[in-house]
């Protein structure tokens, strides 16, 4: 029979023993639970316990100088009812601004590595009490995974879908049992499935404070929040609140259990991760956790007492630190074996690439330990290449031939393409072909780049046709914050409008962008309820909305019911045809003996593309290499897009004798001629031209 420790220590009750340095965190042993947690500057340490549901604290045990291992305070508390029982810390050390210390042992902070926090059980709630809102919580419960692991599908096959957790279903529209939380986004995982999408990117689930906000909206007098949730607590903790159990304290469970549901369906989840700042701001912002554990450490400093601030939000995480760097790949390898994680897009990702001033590191240790970590070698690692600082890195962010990323540069083309600005033909061709340009040369692939024309922050896709201008006063800013350089376009006239060449104008072009999206080389992201007509009424930055207009509605509207047949169509069109998104960059070269290119550019006359500065037009045809190598049928496909104010009409290229031109989609056609749920498309009866009306596109099958 194995004999009981030694104790080296008592505290009232509570018998003490040398902690193990690692893992960090609450863990537990065979009598026990340990904890551990590192401080570079702290001169002491002490744990608070707290009874569930009481302010004030049951214990305090401060940690004995002996167990401290280097800069790491362990300590196991034996015999420990950890299911009932809450925790913090108490830090002690200088109070020195000027040299970026904030210790203070009357503060007690959240543990980082706290892998459930409590304190935030209910969705813009109050809290039980105040001061400490953020206590950590031991975890205990098991979870049967059976046979479930992560998707691991091929990057050029993925098809993302940007989605907020609360806001997928807390409409009553719905119809979920549990709106707004992650059993509601299980419950209505089949529309997913339904749509045709295979990867989810959750923006942000990681624990935050939404009541954070301080501001009231001017039009209404009601009080706005941070919705979107990117300003992190608990870099550990799934969103205590976007869990229906969360007054059990099921949080985790309910979230493994949504994974599980989704990897079934064939449906990989990417989080949204924010390790650019934290929740505690500026010099003036609240204590939380890295402050009060070893500020100067965590973040970047660059003068006496000043947070750099690269991210907008009051300060920057000192990413590449040592003991940072080990936190944010421990924290991410957590996540993934967990929690079966698929991929991590990474908000702000240019920050992980500054050294401790700030200046951007030719080889980051970060970016290259992430790229080649053994854990997250099967996971799908996006950047959004940019920063508040001004340090745009698309095309040439630290990728190790590894890194994905959010491709700006298409968005943009795309936008101006789209609405006809005049020179953007050329461009566009580069984007379509998954951007060479930006990513051929450094030996990367089509699918670095992610393309997208619209996401979370920006207009929705009927508002960049509804919209001039942003309408951003209700988030009381007065019209100060979210871009100005939308390059939307109104149709005509602003916002609501009961024209009904306008509203037919807007709705084609919602076509056109997705029929362009889907029809480009790289990987497509779409934002959630653009494929259903979403709007925010012109908001371009509704991150502290939690409104009835800024979830998604479940009761369409003709056209969104329109929108949403289209896009399906147009997904699965993408699925079925292997050279709409291939692994590799097309050449423009004929590989397999077709006698055609396996892609090649047009006008309105075949093999003439018009790169005139003032071309609003553009075709291209693709050959079905993959289909002609495997020894099968030819395929062609021919894309036309005309951009232009009037209706032109393309001269086809001419196919191999036996081959005859069909119509799949042309957005320039009511419903429901202007796709083919099927696939298939209708003959044409003129094989030699095809006119297009204004502002539309269209796909030919050639077999």
């Amino acid at each position: 029979m194995e004999e009981r420790p030694e104790h080296t220590h008592s505290h009232g009750e509570f018998r003490l023993r040398y902690g193990h340095p690692m893992p960090f965190g609450a863990s537990h042993t065979l009598h026990g639970v340990n904890f551990s947690i590192f401080s570079a500057h702290a001169t002491a340490c002490t744990l608070v316990l707290f009874e569930r549901g009481c302010a004030e604290p049951m214990a305090e045990i401060p940690f004995p100088t002996e167990c401290r291992l280097g800069q790491v305070w362990a300590m196991t508390v034996d015999d420990l009812d950890y299911e009932k029982i809450d925790y913090g810390f108490r830090f002690d050390g200088p109070f020195d601004p000027a040299e970026g210390h904030y210790f203070d042992p009357k503060n007690i902070v959240l543990d980082p590595h706290a892998q459930k926090i409590s304190g935030r059980e209910v969705w813009m709630g109050k809290p039980q009490f105040t001061p400490p809102v953020h206590r950590g919580r031991i975890p205990h419960e098991e979870f049967y995974w059976e046979h479930s692991r992560p998707v691991h599908r091929p990057e050029s096959e993925l098809i993302i879908y940007e989605m907020h957790v609360r806001g997928f279903t807390r409409h009553a529209s719905s119809g979920a049992q549990h709106p707004g939380t992650f059993e509601g986004l299980r419950e209505k995982s089949s529309y997913l499935s339904d749509l045709g999408v295979n990867c989810i990117e959750l923006m942000p689930v990681f624990e935050f404070d939404e009541t954070e906000n301080t501001r009231t909206n001017p039009a209404t007098g009601g009080r706005l929040c941070n919705y979107w949730g990117y300003s992190t607590v608990g870099f550990y903790a799934p969103k205590c609140s976007y869990a229906a159990s969360a007054a059990e304290g099921r949080q985790v469970h309910e979230f493994k259990h949504m994974m599980k549901t989704l990897h079934a369906a064939g449906i990989e989840v990417v989080l949204d991760v924010v390790f650019n700042h934290t929740a505690e701001g500026g010099a003036d912002g609240p204590v939380i956790s890295f402050r009060g554990i070893d500020n100067k450490t965590y973040y970047m400093l660059d003068g006496p007492g000043h947070f750099a601030n690269y991210t907008g939000c009051g300060n920057t995480v000192n990413c590449n630190h040592p003991a940072v760097r080990g936190f944010v790949i421990g924290c991410l390898r957590y996540w993934a074996a967990e929690f079966h994680i698929d991929g991590f897009r990474f908000d702000l990702a240019s920050v992980l690439g500054r050294d401790s001033s700030g200046s951007p590191l030719p080889n980051p240790p970060l970016l290259e330990a992430l790229a080649y970590d053994p854990v997250l070698a099967g996971c799908d690692l996006i950047a959004e290449a940019w920063d508040a600082g001004g340090l745009y890195q698309v095309g040439n962010f630290p990728s190790y031939k590894r890194w994905m990323e959010w491709n700006g540069k298409y968005r943009d083309c795309a936008r101006r393409f789209l609405k006809g600005d005049p020179g953007m033909a050329g461009e566009m061709v580069q984007r379509i072909m998954g951007s060479p340009d930006l990513y051929a040369a450094a030996g990367r692939k089509p699918t670095a780049s992610v393309n997208f024309i619209t996401c979370h922050d920006g207009f929705t896709l009927r508002d960049l046709f509804s919209y001039n201008e942003k309408h951003n006063l209700e988030n009381g800013e007065a019209n100060n914050d979210g871009g100005n350089d939308n390059h939307s376009w109104n149709c005509g006239t602003e916002g609501d409008t009961d024209d009904p060449k306008i509203l037919a104008l807007r709705l084609r072009q919602c076509k056109n962008a997705m029929l362009l999206l889907l029809a480009s080389q790289g990987v497509p992201m779409i934002y959630m309820g653009d494929e259903c007509g979403h709007s925010q009424h012109g908001n371009n930055n509704a991150y502290c909305h939690d409104d009835e207009w800024n979830h998604l509605g479940w009761d369409l509207d003709p056209d969104g019911r329109e929108m949403l047949r289209f896009t399906k169509a147009m997904i699965a069109f993408r699925k079925a045809n292997p050279s709409l998104r291939q692994p590799e960059f097309l050449t423009g070269r004929d590989q397999v003996g077709s006698g055609y290119p396996d892609i090649s550019w047009h006008g309105v006359l075949p093999w003439k593309p018009d790169w005139t500065p003032w071309s609003r037009s553009l075709a291209f045809l693709l050959c079905g290499r993959h289909s002609l190598a495997a020894g099968g049928p030819a395929r062609f496909l021919y894309v036309a897009l005309n951009m232009f104010h009037k209706p032109l009409p393309f001269i086809l290229p001419v196919l191999p004798r036996g081959i005859r031109w069909s119509r799949f989609a042309d957005t320039g056609l009511p419903a429901p001629h202007d796709i083919s749920e099927s696939g298939t498309g209708a003959p044409l009866a003129d094989q030699k031209k095809y006119p297009l009306r204004e502002w539309s596109g269209a796909i030919l099958i050639g077999e």
